[in-house]
């Protein structure tokens, strides 16, 4: 029997709840494909400055350095708003991701049949889209020097500064390749090369890259095209990449495009670690009501199964539950629609797990 260590985060809010509701489908996931998963427990967020008084307490990094993969729930709320910005739950999230060395944030954003009409778009124009966005996460104008508010001439100025290394650039376009090698063998690029020297080097070491992956289709985009292009055509997308700042906007729209927010995986990767997140937050008015939607968390870790674990049949048997279960007509109340049935999180949660079976 093969074994694989996570570290599991719970964090705040609604968090708790669907990382349970993950680590019951990651249990029997395990029984159906003989494969024993550690789970090591760890604080993260509000939670842990309750408990420690520090966002990320050295414990917890420990633990995400001495495991395989993270699975994460979400951090925040209002409890702690008040608190200095550095001592924030946020600042746990963001220095894990810098701890880790997570290079490159994976956003699928896949239009699930039963909930097509969810999307503002019409029905045949998104029907099919199954599209990842691979968004670089730790360079760019995000965190570039110099940066901040000047004063020149006796008036403010505000300067950030877009800087991207090679090494930085070359990681991040290899992980995509190797991400659509695996997927339909086609990457889309986006940069804005007509007016910006970073881009031309981004896009010189794409063309140079792609020699070493000659079954994959490239093809370049301006940011601006590909943002209507995601809108016009987005079932002919495939794996996406590009730099933090059009990546954080091409992901988003990504996301409105196929409609169900609240069922949005990602994953935040780098060679060493890989940390499992929902793109939603910890949702504090709902937590301890049973009525929080666990399928982004389940799909989170779909994606680490197939990532960190290399069990590619394992997230494809979780993609097809979950969506056998939609087919079925349960809903959870973000989700619901007249005609469906709502459920709460742990009845969701069950019949993802019995449809594991069933399929398998």
């Amino acid at each position: 029997m093969s074994k694989h260590t996570v570290a599991v985060l719970k964090g705040d809010g609604i968090g708790p709840e669907i990382v349970e509701s993950a680590v019951s489908v990651l249990k029997r996931v395990g029984e159906l494909f003989g494969t024993e998963f550690e789970l090591r427990y760890a604080e993260i967020g509000g939670s842990a400055i309750d408990r420690f008084g520090d966002p990320l307490p050295d414990e917890t990094l420990k633990i995400c350095l001495d495991s395989e993969a993270v699975l994460l729930g979400a951090v925040g709320g209002p409890k702690w708003d008040d608190l200095p910005t550095d001592k924030r739950p946020e600042k746990g999230l963001l220095r894990i991701r810098k701890e880790l060395d997570l290079y490159a944030n994976l956003r699928p954003a896949k239009v699930w049949e039963p909930l097509i009409s969810a999307s503002p778009l019409r029905e045949e124009i998104v029907r099919g889209t199954d599209m990842l966005v691979v968004r670089e996460l730790t360079g760019d104008v995000y965190y570039g020097e110099p940066r901040g508010i000047f004063e020149e001439d006796g008036k403010k100025v505000g300067i950030n500064t877009m800087k991207y290394t090679e090494d930085e650039i070359r990681r991040v376009v290899r992980k995509a390749f190797e991400i659509a090698k695996l997927r339909s063998k086609k990457l889309t690029s986006v940069d804005k090369s007509n007016v910006l020297e970073v881009s031309g080097l981004w896009r010189d070491i794409v063309e140079k890259e792609k020699a070493n992956f000659p079954e994959v289709e490239v093809e370049h985009l301006y940011v601006d095209n590909c943002a209507m292009q995601v809108v016009r055509r987005p079932s002919s997308f495939d794996v996406i990449v590009t730099g933090n700042i059009f990546g954080d906007i091409i992901s988003d729209e990504a996301g409105v495009v196929v409609g169900s927010l609240g069922m949005l995986p990602s994953a935040s990767i780098g060679d060493r670690y890989a940390l499992y997140e929902p793109v939603h937050g910890s949702a504090p008015d709902i937590a301890g009501q049973g009525i929080a939607n666990p399928i982004a968390t389940i799909l989170s870790t779909a994606m680490m199964l197939k990532y960190s674990f290399g069990m590619g049949e394992a997230h494809n048997l979780i993609e097809r539950s979950v969506e056998g279960v939609l087919e079925d007509g349960l809903r959870t109340p973000d989700i619901y629609s007249e005609g469906c049935k709502k459920v709460g999180t742990e009845e969701m949660t069950e019949a993802i797990i019995q449809k594991l079976g069933e399929l398998k």
